[in-house]
């Protein structure tokens, strides 16, 4: 193929690709105006989900981080009979699809162990810890890839210097692995939040949609749309937009320092 014409094919595909999501922005604030947006803004039901949504979402990547990163660096760093095994069951959640996993999470709660959590220890099941439960499943499985690629590119020959110097194995991961990850640390916690955040199938069938309660913005959008308040669900569509446009935005900014 000549080359202009090869140029041009990959102009065009670049081009018909960002008109795609282009396309799927500009609906969205046609739809509305600036009197539906302040209105849905200053609703106590809008900023309440709003509100839930960080909050859990956040938890929900912070508590997934301290797990992942263990996991993740043993994966890097060791070799053991059913490795890839292991490995391919990390990634279930991320290909499973999330109402399949909320199910599965739900029916945990009706096994023995589960009732004796519910019970006993802490409720999730139509609860607001549900949702951070089910959000910190599926933050899990993403970080632990994120943080396993990251840390195969930091040479181990690193940790043996540092070794022969005196430190630790846990001091050597500490203060030398772990500072050269920080870029990835960063990467997998942004990615996990954003993939929190945006959780529905998941979170509503282990923490339900019960209004004012385990609202979260996805949630609020499926009510808004099943009681026709439109207006609402597609401002909060647009702020689910700008969050995981920021996330991304955040990403790129993180890979630029890195080079």
């Amino acid at each position: 193929m000549h080359a202009g014409l090869f140029r041009a094919a990959l102009v065009i595909s670049l081009g018909l690709s960002t008109s795609v999501v282009l396309a799927l922005l500009v609906s969205q604030l046609a739809f509305v105006d600036r009197d539906s947006v302040v209105g849905a803004i200053s609703s106590g039901q809008v900023r309440n989900a709003v509100f839930l949504s960080l909050v859990t979402s956040t938890i929900a990547a912070c508590l997934a981080l301290t797990i992942a990163v263990p996991t993740a660096y043993f994966l890097a760093r060791h070799r053991f009979p059913g490795r890839f095994v292991v490995d391919a069951l990390l990634d279930v959640p991320v290909i499973m699809s999330p109402i399949a996993l909320g199910l599965a999470l739900l029916l945990v709660f009706r096994t023995a162990p589960g009732k004796f959590v519910e019970s006993h220890v802490l409720r999730f099941v139509f609860e607001v810890p549900g949702i951070v439960l089910a959000q910190f499943i599926l933050a899990l499985a993403l970080e632990i890839r994120v943080l396993k690629a990251t840390f195969e590119e930091i040479s181990p020959r690193l940790e043996q210097v540092a070794r022969c110097m005196g430190c630790s194995p846990g001091r050597a991961f500490f203060h030398v692995t772990l500072p050269l990850a920080r870029p990835g640390l960063i990467a997998a916690l942004v990615l996990g939040w954003a993939r929190a955040i945006g959780d529905f199938g998941a979170t509503v069938m282990v923490a339900g949609a019960v209004p004012g309660k385990t609202e979260t913005v996805p949630v609020a959008i499926y009510l808004g749309l099943a009681s026709l308040r439109i207006e609402h669900s597609v401002v909060l569509t647009l702020l689910l937009t700008l969050f995981a446009l920021s996330a991304l935005l955040l990403l790129r900014w993180v890979g630029a320092s890195r080079q």
